[in-house]
């Protein structure tokens, strides 16, 4: 037993040190909306844990203009200094002369995937990022409310300004003033191009542009649909609208001081926590129509996971991005997190669908949702995206009207598109 002992020790510190000398960080930039921050971590340490390695998350803003800056200026100076990249579903494009192709590592993982995420994430043939979760923008409301009021589920747009004004009076008259009837993301960034897409589609007016990099926007649907948003701003909607992204909005929701509110699947979760005051009084559905003639449209949205060119450590990377948008990783985070999975598969998944009843229900608008231009402008999109969001903010803000404010953004964007 001796001779046996005297064997194994020696050989297990080899192992033990052959592994420890093996083991590599790798930095993982994560974004920190909501309790994501948190979610990635726990993600992280798990596959740290399995093998040997360690992972240093490094948080980034929260606002997706301000980390697309930071992005360019990191990988622009060839830094090393994080290893995997969460991008967002419209960066591909912007990003594919920086991101390894994860083709190799990715093998036959990408058939269980959506195929359109995968399409979207793969330019020139090289696969730039795996999904990680996808996202489609939602209107949350207020069942106890509605019912309380004897209201339906607002259908179109028109529907939820007379159904957010009925309640907001009646709560203000009952001695809440602080009560709001719609509240989304008005601030002039990233987020405001998702609202204006979802307003402008659903009124019918398309997508600013069509798949061949035609430009659309200028029609009277669009201009129908930005005359109506602002219509709504210092009435059913606060002022204070125009600097909301989605914490801030989710903030006046979640505080019980809003009927309505535009946002993403993660705030279903956090609406849901055991200290929030409205948990098991929210109801999710389908944004409205413009109208009769118009259709639901919610924003395509989602966040996939890139390894950098300058990583020093490229093939870990790319175990810890299969890792992370592995079938029980996604499944785990739509559990504790509800964030939608982009494996079509975990759809019919018991448990998820019972945290996430919604998921069930709004499944054909998370497979369906607009998706902003970024395809046909691809390095051009964040300047593109940039006129869209300062043109709407304008309209909103009441500095332009929406019938100057269209034509003058279709101009910018053909200058844009030179």
């Amino acid at each position: 037993m001796r001779r046996f002992a005297a064997f194994v020790a020696p050989t297990l510190t080899a192992l033990l040190f052959s592994v420890s000398a093996s083991a590599v960080e790798i930095s993982l930039s994560c974004g920190a909306v909501g309790a994501e921050l948190t979610h990635c971590q726990a993600g992280a340490d798990a596959w740290a844990k399995a093998t040997g390695h360690t992972v240093k998350i490094v948080s980034t803003p929260n606002s997706a203009t301000e980390r697309l800056a930071l992005y360019q200026q990191i990988l622009a100076s060839g830094s090393s200094d994080i290893d995997v990249f969460q991008i967002d579903v419209i960066w591909p494009g912007i990003l594919v002369n920086y991101m390894i192709d994860l083709t190799p590592y990715a093998k036959q993982e990408t058939l269980q995937h959506f195929v359109s995420i995968v399409a979207n994430n793969t330019v020139n043939n090289k696969l730039v990022a795996m999904p990680w979760f996808t996202d489609a923008g939602l209107l949350y409301y207020r069942k106890d409310l509605l019912e309380k009021y004897g209201t339906k589920v607002p259908t179109t747009w028109a529907d939820l300004a007379s159904v957010a004004e009925k309640i907001q009076a009646g709560e203000r008259k009952a001695g809440n003033d602080k009560m709001w009837g719609f509240v989304f993301q008005g601030k002039a960034y990233e987020g405001l191009t998702c609202n204006a897409l979802e307003w402008v589609d659903s009124f019918g007016g398309g997508t600013f542009m069509d798949d061949a990099g035609k430009i659309t926007v200028n029609n009277p649907h669009a201009i129908e649909a930005l005359k109506t948003v602002a219509g709504w701003v210092g009435s059913i909607t606060p002022e204070g609208v125009l600097g909301y992204a989605e914490e801030e909005a989710r903030g006046i929701w979640q505080s019980g001081n809003a009927v309505f509110m535009r946002n993403w699947p993660y705030a279903w979760a956090l609406g849901q926590a055991a200290d929030s005051p409205i948990k098991n009084k929210i109801g999710v559905a389908a944004l409205p129509k413009g109208g009769a003639n118009g259709k639901y449209s919610g924003a395509l949205g989602g966040w996939q996971l890139s390894v950098s060119k300058f990583s020093k450590n490229q093939a870990v990377a790319a175990d810890l991005v299969m890792y992370l948008t592995s079938d029980a990783e996604q499944k785990r985070r739509a559990l504790v997190g509800g964030y939608n999975p982009t494996r079509p598969a975990l759809y019919q998944d018991k448990e998820i669908l019972a945290a996430n009843p919604f998921f069930d229900s709004l499944y054909e608008t998370f497979t369906n949702a607009a998706a902003r231009p970024a395809k046909a402008t691809g390095a051009k999109y964040n300047r593109v995206s940039n006129e869209i969001w300062n043109a709407t903010h304008a309209v909103l803000s009441k500095k332009e009207t929406a019938e100057k404010a269209v034509p003058a953004l279709e101009a910018a964007l053909v200058r844009a598109m030179r």
